[in-house]
Formats: C-alpha cells, structure tokens, sequence
C-alpha cells in the first residue's frame, strides 16, 4: 500500500522542478505531495502527515526561510532547502532557520534522492496509528486494510481498502479529493473519488445518503469520523 511508503511534501515556485521532483521521487519510493508556495505548504502541513519537506528557499510571498523557521518550532519534520545561493553564510543561514540539510542548485537527481533517503533514516518517527477504527458494528484494521462486522471479512476493493487507510490514519481531518488522489493512486481524476466514497459508503453506512462516519465536508473534501 501506498500509506507504507515514505511521504514527502516539496514545496518550489517552479512548476517544471516541482513536477520533476514529484515523478523522480515517485518512481523511487516515496509518496510526493506538492506546493507552490508558502501559504499552500502550510495548508498541506495543517491536513496531512509528512516524513520530510524538501523546501525552496526563494518564493514569491513568504520566504524559504521564515516558513522553515515556523515549521521547526512546531515539530522536528525533516527539511531539505533548496536554493541557487550558495556560499557559505547562505547555508549557515537555512541551517539556523532549522533546515537539517541543504542542497545547491543545479543538482544532481541520485544526490538528491539519497539526501532525503538519510534525512528520513534520521527523522523523528510518526506516532503508531490505533490498530484498529470502529464504525458502529464495523471494524477497520488500519494497517491490514481489513474490514469486519464479527469475524466476517467486508470484501473491500484495493483502492477502497486505500482510501480507508488514509482517512482512518487521521480521524477527523478533512481530506481534499486531490489529497486522496495522490495517496491512494486513483485512478480517474475528482470524479473517480467521488464515486469510490459513494461505494465505501454503501459498505460501511446504515444510511449511505445520510452518512454517520465518512462525511463530506464542503469546500474541503472527505473526512472520517469514527466511534
């Protein structure tokens, strides 16, 4: 599953390196998940759990820096800047804002990728998540992907099994439909979302049209509730 792997958030004004840190990283293992700028990192810092940040220094709007400087007095999440400045009191600076590496631009992929291998090596681990959620007669093994009522197995598809990982991980925190996309590796855009929630639904739902525990939340997306 998708949840095992380590995630990191990359956060760059620049849509070509942003996207071609998302593929390379994806296609080595890591679950990525994006930001152009400052004010958008911190929203996805707010609704998501992340192994690593890799962060670029200079951005329209907030700074590199001061966003690194507020994350670190929050919790120890890996940081890796990224920047084109590249003297020494440059690096001592992000250092000093609570960066734990610094790479200079340009770079080279395999650097890169092994820097963030050893950051999260070295990172603070996630708290272990509860073995199991309950949903009225229904209960959720979260790392198993596994739904029963009693000892019957409730057949879930992959994708639903998925996505009930990622809401159950984070109970109450409301997940965008984009979120869910990049975390459960589905298929089909918005709308592919909206139809595998229809079906989780009729699973674990007394009332699918009048949801008790996965609900929507307008404006922001899906979110689980559970006894």
């Amino acid at each position: 599953m998708s949840q095992d792997l380590p995630h990191v958030l990359v956060v760059d004004d620049d849509d070509r390196l942003r996207a071609l840190l998302a593929r390379y990283l994806g296609d080595h293992g890591f679950v990525v998940a994006t930001a152009a700028s400052a004010a958008e990192a911190r929203s996805r810092l707010g609704t998501l759990a992340f192994d690593a940040m890799i962060l670029d220094l200079m951005m329209p709007g907030e700074h590199g820096l001061d966003l690194a400087a507020s994350v670190r007095k929050q919790s120890g999440l890996p940081i890796l800047m990224l920047t084109a400045m590249a003297e020494a009191e440059d690096r001592i600076n992000g250092l000093e804002h609570g960066a734990d590496d610094y790479l200079v631009k340009p770079f080279e992929p395999r650097e890169l990728l092994l820097r963030m291998q050893n950051l999260i090596r070295r990172g603070v681990p996630r708290p272990d998540p509860a073995a199991a959620v309950l949903l009225g007669d229904l209960a959720f093994d979260v790392e198993r992907g596994e739904l029963k009522r009693g000892d019957a197995v409730i057949r879930l598809t992959s994708v639903e099994a998925a996505l009930l990982q990622v809401l159950a991980r984070q109970p109450g925190v409301a997940f965008s439909r984009e979120d869910l996309i990049e975390l459960t590796g589905a298929a089909g855009g918005d709308r592919a979302v909206d139809v595998q929630v229809t079906r989780l639904r009729r699973k674990i739902e007394a009332d699918p049209r009048e949801p008790r525990y996965l609900q929507t939340v307008r404006g922001k997306g899906y979110v689980l509730k559970p006894d």
